[in-house]
């Protein structure tokens, strides 16, 4: 014979079991049976839940700007570095690998196959980069250059080690560097650890060297400064402040920001003539016979008015 539970003992079981899975699991060993029964009258008392809310985050890192196509009678959101590319300006703050130089190079050459004729303006902050990939965008800037192509670079912050001679590789005249911005020149070295035979490790080292002269070269290209001075400086980590890469011939100005322009107290300041319609039309002349009648009649029933601040005074 089976007997079946009333409903209130199902609803209280159901119930006991919903409050347990609400408990919080013991990680700490076992605990008294006082505490248990403590807790589980607590527990039975509050069942409140503590929720954690997770941060709400943007569907993507880059900001997003409007922008109007032309042609378009509308706006639509677009990442700000594709938004400044239709503008020509490419920021490279980034180690150069191979995935940054391909990034690179292509959006160089859509630039020149939208024109050829304006300029291609650079922001750089690069913390170094791969022999190979760099070397690579500065022969991209080179056959820009040679294509007619202007190339502005401006170091906003660090260009060392390959990306000081992508700072050095636009146009005369057009590289420029913000006042607290620095570059370090230096050699270049393996990649990663070298294993094999003796001979493999004289050729892998005979290529190094090799590679050392070339950038030494192209240094001197871009600066001015002879192979035997650069081969001296690179010895250890060169380090160039902004006026100091002036000198060095790797770039060409430091932008300063402006004074600000102000009367000198002695000079007496000319404000012109304020003429605002028909009020100060006739500023610096009589006024017609008519208007200076109308003149006088309203200043001497502003001197008739009284004070609005005195009460009205009373006749005995």
């Amino acid at each position: 014979m089976v007997r079946h539970l009333p409903p209130f003992l199902l609803a209280t079981l159901a119930l006991a079991d919903t409050i347990s899975a609400f408990t919080t699991p013991n990680h700490h060993g076992p605990i008294s049976s006082t505490t248990a029964r403590s807790r589980q009258r607590r527990s039975s008392s509050s069942t409140a839940l503590s929720v954690r809310r997770m941060p709400i985050m943007m569907p993507t890192q880059e900001p997003m700007v409007p922008y109007r196509a032309p042609g378009s009678g509308y706006d639509q959101f677009i990442g700000l570095q594709s938004r400044q590319l239709r503008d020509r300006k490419l920021w490279i703050a980034r180690y150069i690998d191979e995935e940054a130089s391909n990034s690179i190079i292509s959006s160089l050459l859509y630039l020149q196959s939208e024109s050829d004729k304006e300029d291609i303006k650079l922001y750089l902050n690069i913390p170094g980069g791969q022999l190979r990939p760099a070397l690579a965008i500065y022969d991209a800037l080179a056959e820009l250059k040679a294509d007619g192509c202007k190339i502005a670079t401006t170091n906003i912050a660090l260009c060392a080690g390959m990306g000081a001679l992508i700072a050095g590789a636009g146009t005369k005249g057009m590289r420029y560097s913000l006042p607290n911005a620095r570059y370090l020149l230096q050699k270049t070295g393996m990649d990663q650890v070298f294993q094999g035979q003796a001979t493999d490790i004289s050729l892998e080292v005979k290529n190094v060297k090799k590679w050392n002269e070339k950038i030494a070269e192209e240094i001197s290209k871009v600066t001015g400064q002879t192979t035997e001075r650069i081969d001296e400086d690179l010895k250890r980590d060169f380090y160039l402040s902004s006026e100091e890469a002036v000198r060095y011939g790797l770039i060409d100005e430091v932008l300063l920001p402006m004074p600000n322009k102000r009367q000198p107290p002695t000079e007496v300041v000319d404000l012109g003539s304020f003429s605002s319609g028909d009020e100060n039309k006739f500023q610096g002349e009589k006024p017609p016979p008519g208007q200076q009648q109308q003149q006088a009649q309203q200043n001497a029933g502003m001197m008739k008015t009284t004070d609005d601040d005195e009460p009205p005074v009373g006749k005995a």
